[in-house]
């Protein structure tokens, strides 16, 4: 009986001392992020009602994590992707409107971002893909925490077609030159290196080159005693959306369904390479988009083929369909297989993961993201966000408290054809009161409460609106962007 006792004893001590060591263990974590695709655009959020368009690899892993119906962004590329870095809104870094061609902007030298974060705690960081985050080498991945930038390049794919229309029209040289994309990687902070032209060709290429770099380093990783941090900046959806002959008319939806299919399939290739590393269980991984699609009648096939559901607007506005999008997460054995319709922004991972990793997010600035951690863990119910401030430019385009979107300004589409809504849209000026809409009772906004015994909501909105504003007495935001006003 002693034996057994003894036995009993020493099994129970190697079961806790293995549940102790498992417990310390930080987690990896993995954040892949889309380009330009609607809440509409995945069969997890559409019930499969776009036909061949399916996306099985990233419908699995919403069904293996928390899958958010109420994911928050700010309305354009460079924005989500500065408040995603920084935790911050995109306007206190400069970065409120997309960084466009030629146009200065980006992460500074004294910016705290994610790469710094996992860096700070010991990870190998890693960052591969779409950047968008500023040209200058200051602001570019291998200087802003990541040990590498596998692949990528620093702009928008916008640029592959404003290429080859500067031949097609015969743009001077320099601007040619100047504005002609390249693929960059880096190793090691300083200056990035060019591989060669982001042109039509590599275009269809690109996204496989992104996913086999990703899985070359996920295989790697797993392989070596720290943990690692990588992110994926895929391109797809975003226009020009041809794809490699191997998922040409796969989804019978265009060029943009075909381009989804293939954003599906490279998000399997990297679940599979962490699946088979044998780093599932304390890996989290996050999957999301970086703002809504565009979806305004137009002219061009398929690049406003993009669904966000049930929500006006499209990217670049201040709608619901430009701001709220996909999102999951997932993290065996500690995030619930669950669907929520709690608020969760692009801004809240910094200090989410913080607090996961047993990183202190700076004080000296505003951190404008919540800590979501006891949220996702299970420990409470709901959400720490019930409120969200959107910006265009200098602007506060919209507010959203509770289930209601209030708007100082109205952003309308263009009467030229096609129409164009978003960025390319026009801004008319209320008579000095907000428009109001319960986005919960109308999803499509289409009746303004205001005038009808919403009057009250004024209170919270303006309360929201004058928290924002007391953090500038002390940390003034830098100039907004723009290519209107000099």
């Amino acid at each position: 009986m002693k034996i057994i006792l003894k036995v009993l004893v020493v099994a129970l001590a190697i079961v806790c001392a293995a549940t102790v060591s498992h417990a310390a263990e930080k987690p990896n974590v993995v954040i892949m992020l889309a380009d330009n695709l609607g809440f509409g655009d995945l069969s997890s959020y559409n019930g499969g009602t776009r036909g061949g368009m399916r996306t099985p690899n990233i419908d699995r892993l919403a069904s293996k994590g928390m899958r958010f119906t109420q994911f928050l962004v700010e309305p354009g590329c460079t924005p989500s992707r500065a408040a995603l870095m920084t935790g911050q809104y995109s306007i206190r870094n400069g970065m409120s409107l997309i960084i466009v061609p030629g146009a200065a902007g980006g992460l500074d030298k004294g910016d705290f971002t994610l790469g710094k974060l996992f860096k700070s705690a010991g990870y190998n960081t890693a960052y591969v893909g779409k950047w968008h985050l500023g040209p200058e080498s200051k602001s570019q991945p291998q200087n802003q925490g990541f040990d590498q930038w596998l692949v990528g390049f620093k702009g928008t794919t916008d640029q592959v077609v404003y290429a080859e229309n500067m031949k097609t029209f015969g743009a001077p040289e320099a601007f040619q030159k100047a504005l002609t994309p390249k693929i960059l990687k880096a190793k090691g902070p300083g200056e990035a290196s060019e591989v060669r032209d982001y042109d039509f060709e590599y275009r269809k290429k690109i996204e496989g080159v992104i996913a086999r770099k990703a899985v070359d380093y996920i295989k790697d990783s797993a392989k070596k005693k720290k943990p690692f941090f990588l992110m994926v900046g895929f391109t797809r959806p975003h226009f020009p959306n041809d794809v490699s002959p191997e998922f040409k008319g796969k989804s019978g939806a265009g060029k943009y369904g075909d381009s989804v299919v293939e954003l599906d399939f490279r998000t399997g290739e990297i679940l599979q390479a962490i699946e088979g590393a044998g780093i599932e269980g304390n890996t989290i991984v996050v999957w999301i988009s970086d703002n809504g699609a565009t979806v305004t009648g137009t002219a061009i096939d398929e690049i406003h083929q993009g669904d966000n559901g049930p929500f006006r607007g499209e990217l670049g506005d201040a709608y619901e369909g430009s701001i709220r999008t996909a999102g999951m997460i997932k993290w065996p054995g500690n995030i619930k297989p669950s669907i929520s319709n709690e608020m969760f922004s692009i801004h809240d991972f910094l200090p989410t993961f913080a607090n996961i990793i047993n990183v202190k997010a700076p004080k000296d600035r505003p951190i404008d993201g919540v800590d979501q951690t006891d949220f996702l863990l299970g420990k409470q119910k709901k959400s720490n966000r019930n409120s969200l401030i959107t910006f265009i430019g200098d602007r506060i385009a919209a507010v959203r408290w509770n289930q209601f979107r209030i708007y100082p300004m109205k952003i309308n589409m263009t009467g030229n054809n096609p129409e164009v809504g978003g960025y390319l849209g026009t801004v008319t000026e209320t008579a000095g009161f907000p428009q109001i809409f319960n986005i919960e009772a109308d999803p499509k906004e289409r009746v303004d409460i205001a005038p009808t015994g919403g009057g009250w909501i004024m209170g919270p909105y303006m309360q929201t609106v004058m928290k924002y504003k007391a953090t500038l007495k002390d940390h003034p935001n830098p100039p907004a962007p723009n290519v209107t006003k000099y």
